[in-house]
């Protein structure tokens, strides 16, 4: 049976997220970059100049160094390259995927940063990839299958953050993964080392066989700061470290 692939541009997942009290959502995009936050105010204007800054500098620092947009294995970056691009190099030599494996989580960890000041609760989800800062407990859903929905989620406490969670599919998005998983979440305290790691631990998943080559991955990247996973391939689920599961109610 052939595994059904979703790559509408439409996320619909987004139409799922609750706001709490005093807080509202937005969607800032510009170019490939689509985020949808959540924050104490509407950021909208001032993160689009965030976000046009952030693309400006790595789009730059792209055409002159050659390999780094296109690579799957690392590509250096030097002291001199912008804040972003830099972060992107580090992690993807700590994972050994290529830079643009960390795009997404950079962006997502670098908005949140700077807006959190002026919004202590500001969660920035950049394609399923998110960073967050919350002075409140919350509940992130896991979706593994577009077609059913979520039904489990990861409980998170206040003193958790702030934090990453990034995911990386095989059937969901036009990403690349060279594996098969339909699911891979990676907990970190960096934004740009968990995409990147997500990436790495999903090439890794042909069948749901392979989820324990995945675990054994996944302790081995602990010290760089990978701080839990979740995968599910084949029908089947893993799960490691500091992700405490509780199922999701339906509606």
């Amino acid at each position: 049976m052939t595994k059904q692939v979703f790559l509408s541009p439409h996320r619909a997942y987004r139409e799922a997220i609750r706001p709490q009290a005093g807080e509202t959502t937005f969607q800032v995009v510009l170019e490939q970059t689509d985020l949808f936050v959540t924050a104490e105010q509407d950021l909208a204007q001032p993160m689009l100049d965030l976000v046009r800054g952030l693309r400006g500098a790595l789009k730059s620092f792209m055409l002159l160094t050659p390999g780094f947009r296109e690579s799957l294995v690392p590509v250096p970056a030097p002291e001199s390259a912008p804040r972003i691009a830099r972060e992107m190099a580090k992690a993807a030599q700590a994972a050994n995927v290529g830079p643009m494996a960390a795009v997404a989580g950079t962006f997502a960890q670098l908005v949140a940063d700077h807006f959190a000041p002026q919004s202590p609760n500001i969660i920035v989800e950049n394609g399923g990839d998110i960073y967050m800062h919350s002075t409140k407990d919350r509940v992130v859903a896991l979706l593994g299958d577009p077609a059913s929905g979520a039904r489990l989620g990861l409980k998170l406490g206040r003193r958790d953050f702030p934090l990453s969670l990034c995911a990386s599919s095989a059937t969901i998005g036009p990403s690349l993964s060279l594996g098969q998983g339909e699911l891979v979440v990676v907990r970190s305290k960096s934004g740009a080392f968990a995409d990147a790691a997500a990436t790495a631990l999903a090439n890794l998943i042909d069948t749901g066989d392979d989820l324990d080559l995945l675990l054994a991955r996944a302790r081995k990247l602990a010290p760089l700061g990978l701080e839990g996973v979740f995968a599910q391939a084949g029908g089947k689920l893993a799960v490691w470290g500091k992700m405490e599961l509780v199922a999701l109610e339906e509606g």
